[in-house]
């Protein structure tokens, strides 16, 4: 059950739908970027999501591999986006990734990214 709840969220960050995604976190939910930098709060979060999603409007995860450990649940496979949806052949960006995800009484209490963010951020560096 569990598992679906983390796919569910998955398909929900795909769909672009924060306020859908808001019925998916915990009050405490956290989230650790590629950074290691750390954001708390649900209301925190879903801002987070809407700037994200208008730096790149058309984001999204491609799990290819899915592991679960109790209630720790682990995803690799690709993110991809173009900067604000700007010159697709020049702005757009696939990087393999990773995700886990801590699940507690049915919401996403966690959700930490791993990706090599590089790519994304020259990208935005050359568009400023």
């Amino acid at each position: 059950m569990s598992g679906e709840i983390v796919l569910d969220f998955v398909k929900c960050i795909n769909e672009h739908d924060v306020n859908r995604l808001s019925e998916f976190l915990s009050d405490d939910h956290t989230f650790t970027d590629a950074h290691n930098n750390i954001i708390s709060g649900r209301e925190n979060l879903l801002q987070g999501w809407k700037s994200y999603y208008n730096m790149f409007p058309d984001y999204n995860i491609e799990v290819d591999e899915f592991y679960e450990a109790g209630s720790t649940f682990v995803m690799m496979g690709f993110a991809s986006g173009t900067y604000k949806g700007l010159n697709p052949e020049r702005n757009h960006w696939k990087l393999p990734a990773a995700w886990k995800a801590v699940v507690e009484n049915g919401k996403i209490k966690h959700w930490q990214v791993y990706c090599d963010t590089r790519v994304p951020l020259e990208i935005i560096q050359k568009n400023i």
